[in-house]
């Protein structure tokens, strides 16, 4: 190796780095040396360092001058990481196989980016194996990335290259990945790890592969924006002047009242009891039953606040309700400047609910509740969604032919002729009513849509029910006059999830477009515009006192938002997948939300963290709802089950617990298995009675 060698390996390495200035005077330095080399060389001989011929410093020098560039390195190196991974220990190689797959990725970025195309592909598809179980849908993403402009136009790789992956790791672990990568000279994993990847490094031992969903936030969202959002205040609580808590009141007075009636009849009978024998018999009779309706009565009244947790702070709603006029015993509702009257009865309607109130059972890990399941036959593939009004007595499908079928489950087979559909694309009315064979069919037809119906929501009281399509559009429609009333338009593609408010009266919906929108029924523009996920928005669900939305996207984040400014509150970070599924505790404090590789996470709504993942669905959740009370949380999956799983074991965990960093998870306390229906939709009732639907899949 001559001196000439050495001055062009360490001019390259300098040149590759960027330090010009440095080259600079590197050239200039050996010009100098040359013009002093006479007189100085044979004084110098003696005791200088012999560079040339230093096998170390000449190994030291080529691997600076070999040009990083090149594709072989990367392809070596990290065979070899990935090899020594699966050959460590078994208590250290689950948390040491979360640094292959940000590596995976990145290697394969890098090279597209110095326009290796050739090189990167076959990287990519030689490693890709190992990480389809967790991140095909990922993969399937990046498999589009063909040139460097790829890496900047799509925004899922663009996110991945400007933003670091945390990872959870043990002390030791990270001690025994820096050894080895020191040790094997592993200079590009080296910085690509240094770059990409924030250790968490924890004292003690590994993390188990239970806690895997929460060891590993992939990118989809600036942490550092996340946390400085997540300071922002979210008053959780609830309506100050909700129905429910007002017919709670009216119940409990109720019950009080019902029981000093029942003692006063008591009195009454002993003394017929003392003037006749057998009317004392019959009066004994009477007074036990009367007493053991009293005494239902006030335990009935009691329940709620014999399993009582700290009342939720009580809050005022910030959207305006609706301007309602009533005629009788009807309403009058206006829809730019059309007035529509709905046989609607408030004081019949409050009654139900107060009495659905009353007898609501209390549940808990050892009361589960009974469950109604509604299976959809001979659909043919085309039901892509389903929705059940809040006491059950209603179910919706929205079907790929662009229609929206409702069954009212009070007349299901009956042969009436009272499911004639009406809308802007109406048959005649004997064609309607008959199905393909003559028979009278046995829902209501609702047809408007000019694309497959992708979601379906009933208003609180099932008067209304609203409808998203791949038309860009969302419908109103009564379920009392069985006809379209509006269609409201803003999206500019498919609208994948609407959702009613608690109050009814404004609903949200979330697109394609990668915005949420909140909307009232009398508007047909959208009343707020909410923009930030870098994907698809694909479900969303209402914070229980109307001030807050929460989004789940393709971006693998939550979002909650402020109806009232459209600002984001929160951004909630470490889902791996797409999130399909959202539900809001009844108290307002807790959301669960459920993504496309079966995990569901519950999230503290105050400080932005996850409380416990869940594991235990193989398939994408769909659905999520919490009981009554909020003590149990079903969840609907794709793996043809539903589960139930106890929250107030969690949310109840101690404080030294949760500082610890290891707080009690919820349990899954049972799984109820269909023979091969998916589960759609989960909607318990006001009386915790669990409704869920799904369609019957001969494929399974």
């Amino acid at each position: 190796m001559d001196e000439m060698q050495v001055v062009e390996f360490v001019a390259t390495y300098l040149k590759k780095k960027g330090f010009s200035e440095a080259e600079n005077a590197l050239q200039a330095e050996i010009q100098r040396t040359k013009n002093n080399s006479s007189s100085s060389s044979s004084n110098n001989n003696n005791n200088a360092v012999d560079v040339l011929n230093d096998p170390e410093l000449s190994k030291f020098f080529r691997s600076l001058s070999e040009s990083e560039d090149s594709p072989t390195r990367y392809q070596d190196e990290y065979s070899k990481l990935r090899s020594w991974t699966y050959s460590s220990l078994d208590l250290y190689k689950h948390e040491l196989l979360h640094v292959l797959y940000p590596v995976f990725i990145h290697c394969f970025m890098d090279l597209v980016a110095k326009k290796y195309i050739q090189e990167a592909r076959t990287f990519f598809n030689t490693f890709r194996e190992d990480h389809e179980m967790l991140h095909l849908r990922d993969l399937q993403k990046l498999e589009g990335v063909l040139s460097p402009s790829h890496l900047e136009e799509m925004e899922f790789a663009h996110s991945l290259r400007h933003n670091k992956v945390n990872i959870k790791i043990c002390q030791y672990s990270y001690e025994l990945l820096l050894q080895y990568l020191h040790k094997t000279q592993s200079t590009t994993m080296l910085g690509i790890i240094n770059e990409r990847i924030n250790f968490q490094v924890s004292p003690g031992q590994p993390s188990t592969i239970s806690d895997d969903a929460e060891v590993v936030t992939l990118i989809g969202s600036n942490q550092d924006a996340a946390n400085q959002i997540n300071q922002k205040e979210v008053r959780w609580g609830l309506l100050e002047d909700s129905i429910e808590n007002r017919l709670e009141k009216m119940g409990a007075l109720l019950s009080d009242s019902e029981k000093a009636e029942g003692e006063n009849k008591e009195a009454d009978m002993d003394e017929n009891k003392k003037r006749t024998a057998e009317g004392g018999k019959q009066g004994a009779s009477v007074k036990k039953l009367k007493k053991d309706k009293a005494t239902s009565a006030t335990a009935k009244a009691a329940r709620p606040e014999a399993n009582a947790t700290p009342m939720a702070p009580r809050v005022k709603s910030e959207l305006a309700l609706p301007v309602t006029a009533r005629i009788g015993s009807n309403i009058l509702l206006c829809f730019d400047m059309i007035w529509f009257i709905f046989l609607v009865r408030p004081i019949e309607v409050e009654q139900s609910i107060l009495e659905d109130l009353r007898n609501r059972v209390q549940l808990s890990s050892v009361a589960l509740p009974s469950v109604s399941f509604y299976t959809f036959i001979n659909t043919h593939n085309s039901l892509n969604c389903a929705s059940i009004s809040h006491d059950g007595s209603l179910v919706a499908g929205g079907f790929s032919d662009s229609s929206l079928k409702v069954w009212d489950m009070a007349k299901l087979g009956q042969q009436t002729g009272n499911s004639v559909s009406q809308g802007e694309n109406d048959t005649t009315p004997s064609e309607d009513v008959l199905g393909a064979n003559g028979a009278k069919r046995s829902y209501t037809l609702f047809r408007g849509h000019s694309g497959p119906v992708y979601s379906a929501t009933f208003n609180p009281l099932g008067d209304f029910i609203l409808s998203s399509s791949a038309d860009a559009t969302i419908r109103l429609w009564s379920t009392k006059l069985n006809s379209s009333l509006v269609c409201y338009k803003g999206h500019n593609y498919p609208v994948w999830d609407v959702q009613f408010s608690p109050v009814g009266h404004y609903f949200a919906s979330a697109s394609h477009d990668r915005t949420a929108r909140i909307w009232s029924m009398d508007r047909i523009q959208p009343l707020r515009i909410m923009a930030g996920h870098l994907s698809d928005v694909d479900c969303l669900q209402w914070h229980a006192n109307c001030n807050y939305i929460a989004t789940g996207s393709s971006d693998k984040t939550v979002r909650m938002w402020d109806v009232q400014s459209g600002d984001c509150v929160r951004i909630f970070i470490g889902h791996r997948s797409m999130i399909l599924s959202l539900a809001m505790s009844p108290d307002g404090r807790y959301m669960a939300s459920g993504d496309e590789d079966g995990t569901i996470m519950m999230w503290d709504l105050s400080s932005g963290r996850c409380v416990t993942p869940l594991m235990g669905h193989t398939s994408c959740v769909w659905s999520l709802a919490f009981s009554g009370e909020g003590s149990l949380l079903a969840s609907g999956s794709a793996d043809c089950t539903v589960k139930l799983w106890d929250v107030t074991a969690s949310t109840k965990a101690p404080k030294t617990e949760e500082k610890s960093g290891n707080p009690n998870r919820l349990r899954s306390l049972k799984t109820l298995p269909t023979k091969s229906t998916p589960v759609y939709s989960l909607q318990f009732s006001r009386r915790n009675l669990l409704f869920a639907a799904g369609v019957l899949s001969k494929s399974l």
